[in-house]
C-alpha cells in the first residue's frame, strides 16, 4: 500500500472533519468528552476520596493480618505479605497523588496575574 503525504492538505472545509477535530483533539478537548470543569472536578475529587478509602482499607487489612499473625490464629505468611505489600503500594500511591496535587496547587498560587 503506498502512503499518503497529508503534510500538504491546507483549508479543510468539512464540518463533519472539524466536528471530529474538536471531539477527539486534547487540545480542543481537554478535559474529556463531557467538557464542563465543574463536573470534571468533582469526578476527580469523588476519585481521589475514593482511593483514599481503599488505601484505609488496605492499611486496616495488613494490619489485622499482622495481628492475626502475631496472636497466632494463623500460620499463612504469604496472606500477611500480600496484605503488606497492597498496604504499601497503596500508600506510595496516595502519597504520589498528594505530591502532585500540592505541586500543582504551589504552582498555582505562584502565578502572576
Amino acid at each position: 500500500m503506498a502512503s499518503l503525504d497529508i503534510s500538504q492538505l491546507r483549508n479543510v472545509t468539512s464540518q463533519a472533519i472539524r466536528n471530529a477535530e474538536k471531539t477527539n483533539s486534547r487540545v480542543y478537548n481537554v478535559l474529556g468528552n463531557n467538557g464542563d470543569a465543574n463536573d470534571s472536578f468533582s469526578s476527580i475529587f469523588d476519585q481521589a476520596v475514593q482511593n483514599i478509602n481503599t488505601t484505609n482499607a488496605y492499611l486496616s487489612d495488613a494490619e489485622n493480618e499482622e495481628i492475626k499473625w502475631a496472636l497466632g490464629k494463623t500460620d499463612n505468611t504469604h496472606d500477611l505479605t500480600i496484605a503488606l505489600q497492597k498496604a504499601q503500594t497503596a500508600l506510595q500511591y496516595t502519597i504520589a497523588v498528594r505530591d502532585k496535587a500540592l505541586a500543582a496547587y504551589r504552582e498555582l498560587t505562584q502565578m502572576q496575574i
